[in-house]
């Protein structure tokens, strides 16, 4: 959504957030097919999402095949995320170097690959390696589906419905990725939660190859390959170190080294994004307070979401006694509630604007989360699972839409898988960072005791935690994204 659509927007004379994009044009201008861009956007980003979720109810059957440890075990889940998140900034920046259409079908091929390497793999080794290729797909796969709304669609009524089938393909492929894991689990074979995704790449690359023009460009941006090899070096570390901490603990040499280095080379790499001309990543982006609001928005609601689908999912089937189905079945009222959410954000970005509405739906989604943790042994479907699920869904959805729609305004072209590679940076190391924080939370809790009472509270100091990272921030964006009618901020984003 553009400025323009905030009620009594008026766009500043000369506004730099305001110029046209030079590379791609918009729908109906230029050769993108705007019917297949978006069947592409939305078949990749939800088999996407479901991937960060339909492993999880796997564990167990893949553990019992393989006679896994626990340590082992974990890094079928943490080989993705540490790729994953460490190719992000790169990944996004490529699209915008050697061309979308591109990147978009050697990243399905990748994906594709490593999906039916990782469903046919004998050993625990191979099936870590194609967890981490996948990543590597998914980090070529994931900014590209928001850019390509923003180069494909104008701002306006098109690109609004865009950002919001973005945004439930984002939240329903990580809520039915529990569901499909649970039932494929239980009546198929665990290895169907790898194979799936085969079909669903070749839907991708029959609307990608047909939709996504090479467009020629007359200036193609050089790859900044110093900022690039720093970043990503950084990335990898920052996450590794946070996503270990299960095994090391927080204050262990080897946390806290980690971190730190990866903290220099991130510090390094800001010094050589004020250095080079084409930079991987324009620092003014976050200059801006709608792409800053929308940057820490994703950190955070991720680390909080995330972090309550790993625990609610383990609450029901240790604590509630549910099987791997029914777990996943009972996900289906925070898909359906997800999708009410994106019905009613319309309405009330249209009367308040897109910060109330963000604030609203944060809010309203940090409650239910937060809800979560009152339940406990003993507890009804009613009480424990459908009400904080139908409430929490209802504001993720919601606020969903807005932050994909703020993190992108006024970005151009040429910049637009910089500005998604930065957003979807921000979600996945949340996601690291939220999962690591409270799994130890609530290992605290839990100590040695292993009983459905003290379980539950170690899950429920989670979900708690959960609800207030969502709550500070929905807080700190709201205070950053200008309000309804405000002049925009004058730092020009697409330019160093």
């Amino acid at each position: 959504m553009s400025q323009t659509n905030e009620p009594g927007a008026v766009p500043a004379a000369g506004d730099p957030l305001m110029k046209p994009p030079t590379l791609e044009p918009a729908a109906g201008r230029g050769p993108n097919k705007p019917a297949a861009v978006l069947a592409t956007v939305v078949i990749v980003q939800f088999m996407v999402s479901l991937d960060l979720s339909v492993v999880n109810v796997a564990l167990p059957a893949i553990q019992s095949e393989f006679a896994m440890s626990a340590t082992a075990l974990q890094w079928i889940v943490n080989a993705y995320a540490v790729v994953f998140g460490g190719f992000l900034l790169l990944g996004g920046r490529l699209g915008d170097v050697i061309g979308r259409r591109r990147t978009m079908l050697a990243g399905l091929a990748i994906f594709g690959i490593a999906s039916l390497v990782g469903g046919l793999a004998t050993d625990p080794a191979l099936l870590i390696g194609a967890r981490a290729i996948q990543g590597l797909g998914a980090a070529a796969l994931s900014p590209l589906s928001l850019a390509l709304i923003t180069v494909t669609f104008e701002e306006g009524p098109a690109r609004n419905k865009a950002v919001g089938l973005w945004a439930g393909a984002t939240m329903l492929g990580g809520a039915l990725g529990v569901v499909a894991g649970g039932l494929l689990t239980d009546f198929v074979d665990w290895r169907w939660v790898f194979l799936v995704n085969v079909p669903i790449v070749v839907a991708a690359v029959f609307t990608a190859a047909t939709g996504i023009a090479g467009v020629q460009q007359q200036h193609r941006p050089r790859l900044d390959i110093a900022g690039a090899l720093l970043v990503t070096a950084a990335m990898l570390l920052l996450i590794l170190g946070v996503v270990r901490t299960e095994e090391h603990g927080w204050a262990s040499g080897t946390t806290i080294g980690t971190i730190v280095v990866a903290l220099l080379l991130l510090a390094a790499f800001v010094v050589v994004e004020t250095q080079v001309r084409e930079p991987l990543m324009r620092l003014r982006l976050l200059a801006h307070g709608s792409v800053a609001g929308a940057n820490v928005f994703g950190f955070m609601i991720t680390a909080g979401q995330l972090t309550a689908f790993y625990f609610v999912s383990l609450h029901m089937q240790t604590v509630l006694q549910y099987t791997p189905a029914t777990a996943g079945i009972a996900f289906v009222p925070f898909a359906l509630g997800a999708v009410v959410g994106m019905r009613l954000v319309a309405v009330i970005v249209n009367r308040f604007g897109h910060r109330a509405a963000l604030v609203a739906g944060g809010l309203l989604g940090a409650i239910g989360i937060a809800w979560f943790g009152v339940g406990g042994p003993g507890g009804s479907f009613l009480t424990d699972i459908l009400g904080p699920s139908i409430v929490g869904s209802i504001g993720i959805g919601m606020s969903f839409v807005v932050m994909g729609t703020v993190a992108m305004r006024g970005v151009s072209a040429e910049e637009a898988g910089m500005a998604s590679g930065l957003l979807n940076s921000s979600r996945q190391l949340g996601g690291a960072f939220g999962l690591a924080v409270l799994t130890t939370a609530a290992a605290a809790v839990i100590a040695d005791n292993r009983s459905p009472e003290a379980l539950s509270d170690g899950y429920s100091t989670a979900f708690v935690l959960a609800g207030a990272l969502i709550a500070a921030g929905t807080v700190v964006a709201g205070l950053l994204i200008p309000r309804a009618g405000a002049t925009p901020a004058t730092a020009d984003v697409s330019s160093q």
